[in-house]
């Protein structure tokens, strides 16, 4: 779209989370007139850390957001798979060695940390908190929304970044509820003084059992801390299921000691208990005035680490297709075009899962899929 017409484009985003955001920020670039419209009264994410992959850092190059990022962050260089007990079953570097290897790392972050560096990129008039979005009608060459209080608001292009249980998605392209995993995920920040030695470098370590328990442990070393998560199979589907710290013990049975010791002296009240889910892929994400965006569009279990970084890549990939296409609607069937094909694999590739004696679906890299 010429540079006249994206200044003219009148942009709604559903949803303040990491896809909102970073939308919000690659939209306002190309000039467009952006409004974010979250339904909680603060916009933040609490419970755990994560790997913001080399094209994601790539992304944040080209917006020219890159050091905001880093000065909240840690780079990383491999990723390894152990059993239980601490040996390893494999080790990568991530991406593999090489000139964009060493100028894009994966870098480890705090989802707190990553949220509020993204809106403090954004001109407070642009986010709007308390805007629970209740329908939207699709009207063809525009889309009007509709909140809780009543009030309504009419854009040219309406994103829907509402997450998992999107509103957007459930009123105009597909019904289907999320799809329980049968696995739950205990997720916590603690202090890297209180890992027992484990915290020794800026890089992830997955230790897995045969009854399919996994401890994901995740340095911030730039906090001084770790993210510290269990997830372990259940046939519980409560969306914030119950867990006491004996069952978290229990689970570690046959651990190392370490990794046990740092779950009896979890502080619960810190601990966040989410059942783990995904959606089956959506067909269609978008009309001529609205499409989906990250989790709304194509949330994905966490075992790639991958639901963030896919959401960010969206957004990347639906400022890139205004820029290219002659209007929005040629532009919203360019986005899913090019996107589609890369969220389908890893959500198939995520729901396969690890298993301590077969690995070879860790590492999307080793394919097309970034």
């Amino acid at each position: 779209m010429q540079t006249s017409d994206l200044k003219d484009l009148d942009i709604a985003i559903v949803g303040g989370g990491y896809g909102g955001a970073v939308a919000a920020v690659a939209l306002g670039r190309l000039g467009a007139k952006v409004s974010v419209y979250e339904q909680a009264s603060a916009i933040r994410q609490v419970g755990a850390g994560i790997g913001l992959r080399p094209p994601t850092i790539e992304l944040f190059r080209e917006l020219e957001i890159f050091d905001a990022i880093a000065a909240v962050s840690s780079p990383s260089d491999y990723f390894e798979i152990l059993t239980a007990t601490g040996e390893v079953i494999q080790r990568e570097d991530w991406p593999k060695a090489g000139d964009y290897a060493q100028v894009n790392k994966t870098r480890f972050i705090h989802r707190g940390d990553f949220i509020d560096t993204l809106l403090r990129l954004l001109p407070e008039s642009m986010v709007h908190i308390c805007h629970k979005m209740t329908g939207i009608e699709d009207r063809g060459d525009h889309a009007t929304l509709t909140f809780a209080d009543g009030k309504q608001v009419t854009a040219d292009l309406v994103i829907g970044a509402d997450g998992i249980r999107s509103v957007v998605r459930k009123q105009l392209f597909s019904d289907n509820e999320p799809v329980f995993a049968g696995a739950h995920a205990y997720r916590a920040v603690i202090s890297a003084g209180d890992t027992y030695g484990l915290c020794v470098d800026d890089n992830l370590r997955l230790y897995m059992n045969e009854r399919g328990t996994m401890v994901y442990f995740l340095p911030l070393r730039h906090r001084g801390q770790v993210s510290f998560d269990i997830t372990a199979l259940s046939a519980d589907d409560s969306w914030a299921p119950r867990v006491t710290k004996d069952d978290l013990v229990a689970l570690m049975d046959g651990f190392d000691e370490r990794l046990v010791n740092i779950t009896r002296d979890l502080d619960m009240d810190t601990v966040t208990s989410r059942a783990v889910f995904d959606i089956d892929p959506v067909e269609r994400w978008h009309s001529d005035s609205v499409t989906l965006l990250g989790d709304a569009a194509h949330a994905m279990l966490h075992h790639q680490g991958q639901g963030a970084n896919q959401a960010i890549q969206d957004a990347g990939g639906l400022a890139c297709a205004l820029r290219e296409a002659g209007s929005v609607k040629d532009a919203l069937a360019l986005y899913q075009a090019r996107r589609k094909p890369d969220t389908d694999a890893l959500q198939r590739i995520s729901r396969e899962s690890w298993q301590a004696d077969s690995v070879d679906t860790a590492f999307p890299e080793k394919s097309s899929i970034k």
